[in-house]
């Protein structure tokens, strides 16, 4: 079983900057690929960002490209998301996942364990 807590979220105003951290416990956190994912009101979870067990390969969102960075630092079992210029559209609750293996993928079927969530709201 691998845990996963989110924090980080809250009110922010257009064009602010939010960093989200989620921190794994339970397994080997170098041993999972991660990612963040989101769901806005009324729509469904979409994926955002994904890394690498190892934090060298990441692909991103084409709406968020640019704004929002994903990282990891194995040495802390901990995923971060860095969204700067962020914008009412990224209003959303954000989850972190985690999949077994080198790489993870855009679906959320692909992973294996799920945080809880962490809001993040925008205001225009």
């Amino acid at each position: 079983q691998v845990q996963l807590v989110e924090s980080g979220g809250g009110l922010v105003q257009a064009g602010g900057s939010l960093s989200l951290s989620c921190v794994a416990s339970g397994r080997t956190f170098g041993d999972y690929a991660m990612g963040w994912f989101r769901r806005a009101p009324g729509k469904e979870r979409e994926f955002v960002s994904l890394i690498s067990w190892s934090g060298g390969y990441t692909v991103t969102l084409d709406s968020v490209k640019g704004r929002f960075t994903i990282s990891r630092d194995n040495a802390k079992n901990t995923v971060y998301l860095q969204m700067n210029n962020l914008k009412p559209d990224d209003t959303a609750v954000y989850y972190c996942a985690a999949k077994r293996g080198v790489l993870g993928g855009r679906r959320e079927g692909e992973y294996d364990y799920w945080g809880q969530g962490t809001q993040v709201t925008v205001s225009a």
